[in-house]
């Protein structure tokens, strides 16, 4: 269970922007690791979620989906500045988020919070996004999802496999990303509601 103080201390997803924003405006990012390479990452994913916070259209299905949800349910995101899974999937949550009073979407650093991202690793592994949805009532876990939709894990998947390095399979996926236009996670977010109501 996730204590409630981590939970209070979590950014909105408008917090979380403008966090991103004022760091690039000092040359930074989020973490200790302030490569570079994060820098352009970060700058391009800014970008991105510009981009998708205009674009994104939710699905009917999926918006029934998000109004099927009856009791106060937290989304928490364990996240970074210079993720692009992130920026490519949390525009969407936040406008699914923004249907349903019930639903509070909460974002934490993933590298300030190496304790929690610890219980969550996906294959092992510290991938973000991650998100765990969370009973406010009772502080028990109802799902978690992350960091990608599966069809974009597979090609990430096949593409490492293949020997890709991480520029060429990172290219790939956002490729994937721009032709799917956020279909997926929809889709995907339809099945785990359904599992939760």
């Amino acid at each position: 269970m996730i204590a409630d103080a981590i939970l209070d201390k979590a950014l909105s997803y408008e917090e979380y922007r403008k966090l991103l924003h004022e760091l690039i405006q000092q040359n930074k990012t989020t973490g200790s690791n302030q490569t570079e390479q994060l820098l352009a990452y970060a700058r391009l994913n800014i970008q991105r979620m510009n981009r998708l916070d205009k674009q994104v259209v939710v699905t009917e299905e999926f918006r029934q989906a998000v109004m099927r949800i009856q009791k106060p349910i937290v989304w928490l995101v364990l996240t970074e500045g210079w993720c692009g899974d992130a920026a490519q999937n949390l525009p969407v949550l936040a406008k699914a988020a923004q249907l349903n009073e019930r639903i509070r979407l909460k974002l934490i650093l993933r590298d300030e919070h190496l304790d929690i991202m610890n219980q969550y690793l996906f294959n092992g592994t510290r991938s973000i996004p991650r998100l765990i949805m969370i009973d406010t009532l009772s502080g028990k876990d109802l799902a978690v999802w992350g960091p990608r939709p599966a069809e974009a894990q597979q090609l990430v998947s096949a593409s490492r496999q293949a020997g890709l390095s991480h520029e060429q399979w990172a290219e790939k996926l956002h490729g994937w990303y721009a032709v799917d236009k956020s279909q997926k996670i929809q889709e995907e977010f339809v099945n785990v509601l359904q599992s939760i109501v």
